[in-house]
């Protein structure tokens, strides 16, 4: 099932689908998961990961509330949603530089994937009109 289908079918999308804004909802999905394993994983950890998990954490609830605004399609809130795709994108370099801080496999991806969703998020927001 993908989520691109399921937006450009919205009766107010149209002709207008964003594909850049679709792949930044679905990364911002994405990270949310692997963010909030990465903290249960830091959990686990023999060594202190307090800051790692609070990190992780703190950016999975960013990315999960940037996908679910990302998706909606009826009206608008443009500036607001250009907001959460910035905030996003900065929450997601903060954990990745924490993530990287770590030799462990876990946090190697996790940070992977922030970065990954930063970028989409920076590259969706100029398209949100």
């Amino acid at each position: 099932m993908s989520i691109h289908k399921m937006i450009a079918l919205h009766p107010d999308v149209g002709e207008n689908f964003n594909e850049t804004l679709a792949t930044a909802s679905r990364h911002a999905m994405f990270c949310a998961e692997m963010c909030t394993s990465c903290a249960d994983a830091c959990i686990a950890e023999k060594m202190d990961m307090a800051q790692c998990i609070r990190s992780c954490l703190d950016c999975a609830d960013v990315c999960a509330a940037t996908g679910r605004l990302a998706i909606r399609r009826t009206a608008q809130n443009i500036e607001t949603l250009r907001l959460m795709l910035e905030t996003c994108a900065r929450v997601c370099e903060l954990c990745a530089e924490e993530c990287a801080r770590h030799e462990h496999e876990h946090c190697r991806l996790c940070a992977e994937m922030c970065r990954e969703c930063a970028a989409d998020c920076r590259k969706a927001r100029p398209t949100v009109q």
